[in-house]
């Protein structure tokens, strides 16, 4: 086997794991409950899926100003995706769309006994 064969095999296998990372954030996208595990299934599994399909690219092509490219995208991916979702659950969190009996542990309930607005859902008593 030539190092050309074993690049072709590791890069099909980047690519195909990283499309079943990809596939699977998008059932569960499709099947999780609430807002919160929906974001969660769209940026844990879809960007090491992005990465990995940006890595078997990059072991595919072999070229330096590609793998720059790629690895630019890799990072504004990696910069980028966790900040959105970070954003977009505490404004979330804060107009009170989040089902608090499925919360574990609330750690912004200070934020909500300094004037912010009440959960629509109430987690159970105990």
């Amino acid at each position: 086997m030539t190092v050309q064969t074993i690049a072709d095999i590791l890069a099909g296998a980047c690519l195909i794991s990283g499309a079943l990372l990809s596939l699977a954030a998008g059932v569960g996208l499709l099947r999780f409950p609430d807002l919160l595990s929906r974001m969660h299934a769209a940026t844990k599994p879809q960007v090491l899926g992005l990465l990995l399909i940006l890595a078997g690219t990059a072991l595919r092509l072999q070229n330096t100003i590609d793998i720059t490219t790629l690895v630019l995208i890799g990072v504004f991916q990696l910069v980028t995706a966790p900040v959105a979702a970070h954003m977009i659950g505490r404004a979330v969190y804060r107009s009170g769309q989040v089902r608090a009996d499925l919360l574990v542990v609330d750690e912004l309930a200070d934020d909500r006994t300094n004037g912010g607005p009440e959960p629509r859902h109430r987690p159970p008593e105990r």
